[in-house]
């Protein structure tokens, strides 16, 4: 009889800037049997982005009325744009059996921790405050007054740090995305041990 295992839900959350997005996506290509929840939005798309693969673009009447049904397990506005995780996208990756990693922000952390308390939880830090700006303007996709705001909302988030499992400082991206799969597997090898 194959041993059944338990699905991982893994929340991921950093400042905007932080790397998150790329160390995600990199740990992605090094793990199997794991996937990504794609986050419902309303902003348009940057240049680089894809539908369906960065994040999925739906009108706002089309977002408000899915929030109103419950469709997403958490939501949020953010610069007058809609923020949202799917319900069926988390439920079908565990019904498959698949872990699935969340990358969101504090508040929709603290929402996922609510539907999922045995979810693991890892906040990935700039090197600096000095790096983190550097790296905002640097993206040149906002505008100054939207760096000055998420420079004040990240000074907020990484007060939050200590609700996390698990804390990656992003110095070096190779060595973060290691880190985080190391947190991962580790966590499935205690559970495993606890049966």
């Amino acid at each position: 009889m194959a041993e059944k295992k338990e699905p991982l839900i893994i929340i991921v959350s950093a400042p905007s800037g932080s790397g998150k997005t790329t160390i995600v996506n990199n740990l992605l290509g090094k793990m199997e049997n794991i996937t990504k929840s794609i986050s419902c939005t309303t902003r348009k798309p940057r240049e680089d982005e894809k539908d369906g693969e960065d994040y999925i673009f739906i009108p706002k009447e089309e977002f408000i009325q899915k929030a109103e049904n419950g469709a997403f397990l958490e939501w949020e506005k953010n610069f007058d744009e809609y923020y949202g995780t799917s319900r069926d996208q988390v439920e079908e990756a565990l019904a498959k059996g698949e872990d699935i990693i969340l990358s969101i922000d504090v508040k929709g952390a603290r929402s996922l921790k609510k539907h999922y308390p045995e979810s693991i939880s890892v906040f990935i830090m700039p090197p600096s405050a000095e790096e983190l700006e550097a790296r905002l303007r640097k993206r040149n996709t906002d505008r100054e007054q939207q760096v000055s705001m998420r420079l004040k909302e990240s000074k907020q988030e990484v007060e939050a740090v200590d609700e996390y499992d698990y804390l990656v400082v992003n110095e070096d991206i190779d060595k973060s995305v290691d880190e985080l799969k190391s947190i991962i597997e580790e966590e499935k090898k205690r559970r495993k041990a606890l049966g």
